[in-house]
């Protein structure tokens, strides 16, 4: 491969990295993927580490959710120098606590004219889009679409209107963006609209808060997924609008369902804590993401994160999207279990695992009651320590349900999983009770898919707390499982079933 541009050249003593992961939902493994990456390039140089949380949706981002990113990347060994539980010289490092420094860098755009306050209501956007489409022309709006007249302002002002902080942008031609991986990228301005930089509640959209953070954090290298490749010209306006020096930018390949389309829970487990709670050792996942794009010197596929360290070089990313597939994972984790654990490190792996008191502990109260002697615990906690249940499609065959709703229970059940953000008891009845009510269904038998889906049979101790315990992915894949064993729903069906699904009042 050929050698790295001038401007690349990297200074070992300067380099800071970071991963920004927002804390919305179960921790991706995407996240773990960029994480890995740039710790690695961070530690091949001498750098640094940095771990900032992205958490100014304030409506989704809970404390559960950072507190399972947390733990799944220190699972996974991938650890930072800076962060919000250890703390460092720039911080805080957590956006909702930064809030000042983004309204200070706000006005200062505002007051050299390289932004402006909107007041346009969304019926207005709609309208100003579908205005553009209809010229033939691209739908991101310019502020020359935006820009109301002063006395209009100052009546909406005058009001009390909501409004955005939006930054100018250029109405034409293109913008040329330096990476890593594939040079010079040339995008054209006509597709980038203006921005929104600070949202009518406050707090700043990623695109502000991303690029006023890694400046004052001193991130010498960005090296984020490929689906921000499009922002890269916003990003870089805002760096010349401010008088900064932009960091050296590197857009990794996206992770890919076998199907080559974008890993998505929809279709695939993305959790970290699936994994870990199917089994996985922690060395052979940060092997495998090691491998999604990149290769060893010697092409070796078992390798150690320290060896990945020592032989790192990021020009030998490859820029076809990596398949993340799990056959091929488990066979890699196979490979770690039989050669590099001695019987003594894979009964303390089997312990911490799920023969710890921390995971037994919930699970003991929901059985005991039926115990007779110890060895009951075999038959009636199996399904807490499987992976996918044998499940046959003769075991969904119920007196009181027909077969298509059968099928659309554990779709829709899937679909509303997939919007819960607190896993907890009270939030999945309460889930359940009111997908259970639109259907019209009686909440006994509305639930007796979910028995068979989740614990592989008809009866079993609270399916709830069972879900609880077991957590939102690996419940989603026994679903999607159960479906797949069905049948699951016809493109057709699908898609009249998503229609009537959202348009439930849950």
């Amino acid at each position: 491969m050929a050698p790295l541009k001038p401007e690349y050249r990297i200074n070992p003593m300067s380099v800071r990295t970071r991963v920004a992961p927002s804390p919305t939902g179960d921790p991706h493994v995407g996240t773990a993927y960029i994480a890995l990456f740039n710790m690695v390039f961070a530690r091949k140089l001498g750098g640094k580490f940095v771990l900032r949380i992205e958490d100014t949706d304030q409506v989704r981002s809970t404390d559960e959710s950072e507190s399972m990113i947390l733990e799944s990347l220190r699972w996974l060994g991938l650890n930072w120098d800076e962060g919000p539980d250890v703390g460092g010289e720039y911080g805080p490092y957590r956006q909702s606590e930064r809030s000042a420094i983004y309204q200070a860098h706000a006005q200062t755009l505002l007051d050299s004219g390289h932004a402006f306050i909107c007041y346009r209501t969304p019926e207005e956007l709609e309208a100003l889009r579908a205005a553009r489409k209809a010229d033939g022309r691209h739908t991101a709006l310019k502020p020359s679409d935006l820009m109301l007249p002063a006395a209009e302002v100052e009546k909406r002002k005058a009001a009390g209107a909501p409004y955005v902080i939006r930054m100018m942008v250029p109405e034409e031609g293109k913008c040329e963006v330096n990476d890593m991986l594939r040079g010079t990228i040339e995008l054209d301005w006509g597709q980038v609209d203006a921005q929104i930089l600070m949202k009518s509640d406050g707090m700043p959209t990623y695109h502000l808060a991303n690029v006023v953070d890694d400046h004052l954090m001193a991130i010498s290298h960005v090296i984020r997924g490929e689906e921000w490749i499009n922002s890269a010209p916003k990003h870089k306006l805002l760096y010349q609008y401010f008088g900064w020096d932009m960091p050296v930018l590197c857009h990794m390949p996206l992770l890919r369902n076998p199907d080559k389309s974008k890993l998505s829970k929809r279709k695939n487990p993305t959790s970290i804590n699936y994994y870990k709670r199917m089994g996985y050792l922690p060395e052979a996942v940060v092997n495998y993401l090691g491998r999604m794009g990149w290769s060893m010197p010697d092409e070796a596929e078992k390798f150690t994160l320290q060896a990945m360290i020592e032989h790192f070089d990021i020009q030998r990313v490859s820029l076809g999207g990596p398949v993340f597939d799990t056959t091929k994972l488990s066979w890699l984790n196979g490979l770690w279990i039989r050669e590099s654990c001695t019987p003594e490190q894979l009964a303390q792996k089997l312990r911490d695992w799920a023969f710890n008191e921390d995971y037994l502990m919930p699970v003991l109260p929901l059985i005991q009651t039926r115990l007779e002697v110890l060895s009951d615990i075999v038959k009636l906690a199996d399904f807490f320590v499987a992976g996918q249940l044998d499940i046959q499609a003769e075991q969904f065959e119920f007196g009181k349900l027909e077969a298509l709703q059968v099928r659309k229970i554990l779709q829709y059940s899937l679909w509303q999983f997939e919007a819960v953000r607190s896993w907890d008891r009270d939030t999945i009845s309460q889930s359940l009770s009111g997908l259970s009510q639109a259907l019209g269904l009686k909440m006994k038998d509305f639930m007796m898919p979910l028995f068979v889906a989740v614990s592989g049979r008809s009866a079993a101790p609270s399916i709830m707390d069972a879900m609880v315990i077991l957590g939102s992915d690996m419940t989603r894949a026994r679903l999607r499982h159960a479906l797949d064993v069905l049948g699951g729903p016809s493109k057709k069906e699908a898609k009249a079933w998503e229609k009537e699904f959202r348009a439930m009042e849950l």
